[in-house]
């Protein structure tokens, strides 16, 4: 790991995790007299401790989509068509900066409408802004919500690549292994979201879920941290998400055959079917790139020469904009640790968004997974702090396992700029990516054929 003091996680449970929080809280934080005083020097905490050892990234492999080995591309679509790639798809997320509800259960035809959005946007574009920009008005998209889009998107990609060599699309289908991840508040919705759209093609029993745990805040009197019951239940970012994925009787699928009631699975059983893939890549909900693109076959090819060369991780980047940087997670080399890097952009003080050259885009390919994700549990990873609302949190960052595995950063020939949707400024940007989404040939035909419910 990255600190030399790393205090190793206990992943035995939800209950030794907690514990964990606690006893490091104490190790790392009791010099402090307060958490007012935590807060005041949050950056110095969570620094990287070679933050002065960085420079630019060596060794980067290119992805030329333009000049793929045939046999390479032939490998990553049998992966897929045999049902040997993990899909997972973080929906965990609560839209606060949206400030629409729970971001898989959007849906802007009923929730917007460009009077709604011209007001949404009032201190952000002006009208004439707005309707220069839109495609679309949000009445005249198609009517589903994001999640709906996403899972339907990977499950129109897969169903045509099936047919297209030659096999039987539902049963491709069927042998695919999702992974969604969820919170609390919204899992109930979403679960019933899946059963109501039949699974979106996809088999239950193979469409795994789990529910992101959310975390009271930490109070401290100066002597002794404690979880405060009254005070926010809080995620622990994508790092505890991956963590969770390892710890017994945290996944689950629903059984058509017992009135849709979750089986759980002990950690063993997960990680034996991490052994049956070749690799597991991880998907944010809100990327809008992929919204008409799911599967990348090209750096889907290059996950998998990375495998047979080593690697257990392959992270891709992409360059930071002189003109208009952008702050984000930041790849670099280490010259103590003589290898290239991934640092979240909280741990990088003093480092200017003009300094990143490159950026972290949030795609993990994680080859041969049940070889990482043991690591992640016998290791756990690094875990930063935050002070928010007047409490103590940790914020964890997926990307850190790249401190336990080798990794490989890569870049692209022809460069995309990064397309989210994560604040309200990013919701035309959304409009036209759905509007893009609706007009794909064939994609309203199949949805309608998928949806047994389908509703114009």
């Amino acid at each position: 790991m990255y600190n030399a003091d790393h205090f190793q996680v206990d992943l035995s449970s939800l209950t030794t995790y907690r514990e964990s929080c606690l006893q490091l809280a104490a190790r790392q934080l009791s010099s402090f007299r307060s958490l007012e005083e935590i807060a005041a020097a949050i950056d110095d905490i969570n620094v990287y401790p070679r933050l002065d050892q960085l420079s630019p990234p060596q060794g980067m492999a290119t992805l030329d989509t333009r000049h793929m080995n045939k046999e390479d591309l032939d490998l990553a679509r049998q992966a897929i068509l045999d049902g040997r790639v993990l899909f997972e798809h973080a929906a965990a997320g609560e839209a606060t900066r949206l400030k629409l509800e729970i971001k898989f259960l959007i849906n802007l035809k009923e929730s917007m409408t460009l009077d709604k959005l011209i007001e949404f946007l009032a201190f952000d574009a002006t009208v004439k802004e707005i309707e220069r920009e839109i495609k679309i008005a949000p009445s005249e998209l198609l009517h589903l919500s994001l999640g709906a889009r996403h899972m339907l998107q990977i499950s129109f990609e897969i169903f045509k690549l099936a047919r297209e060599a030659g096999r039987d699309p539902v049963e491709v289908l069927a042998n695919q292994v999702m992974l969604i991840i969820v919170n609390q508040a919204s899992a109930e919705r979403i679960l019933n979201e899946f059963v109501a759209a039949d699974f979106f093609g996809f088999r239950p029993q193979n469409t795994l879920f789990m529910i992101q745990e959310a975390f009271h805040g930490i109070t401290y009197d100066g002597r002794q941290f404690a979880f405060d019951p009254d005070s926010p239940a809080l995620l622990h970012n994508h790092g505890q998400m991956v963590m969770q994925e390892t710890i017994d009787d945290q996944i689950f699928y629903l059984n058509p055959h017992q009135e849709w009631r979750p089986v759980h699975l002990k950690a063993d059983q997960f990680f034996d079917i991490l052994d049956r893939m070749d690799d597991k890549i991880s998907f944010n909900i809100e990327d809008l790139n992929y919204l008409t693109r799911a599967l990348d076959l090209p750096a889907l090819a290059l996950a998998l020469k990375a495998r047979d060369d080593g690697y257990r991780m392959v992270m891709e980047v992409t360059a930071n904009s002189p003109e208009k940087p952008q702050k984000g997670g930041m790849a670099a080399y280490d010259r103590s640790l003589h290898r290239n890097v991934m640092i979240e952009s909280f741990q990088l003080k003093g480092v200017s968004d003009s300094d990143i050259e490159y950026l972290n885009r949030n795609i993990n390919h994680y080859p041969n997974p049940g070889e990482v994700f043991r690591k992640v549990r016998a290791q756990g990873l690094n875990m930063p702090f935050v002070v928010k609302h007047g409490f103590l949190y940790f914020q964890p960052v997926q990307g850190d396992i790249n401190f336990l595995v080798n990794t490989l950063l890569i870049t692209r020939k022809e460069v995309t700029p990064i397309s989210a949707w994560k604040t309200p400024q990013d919701t035309v940007k959304a409009i036209n990516a759905m509007f893009t989404q609706d007009r794909q040939i064939g994609f309203r035909a199949y949805a309608r054929a998928i949806l047994p419910v389908w509703r114009d």
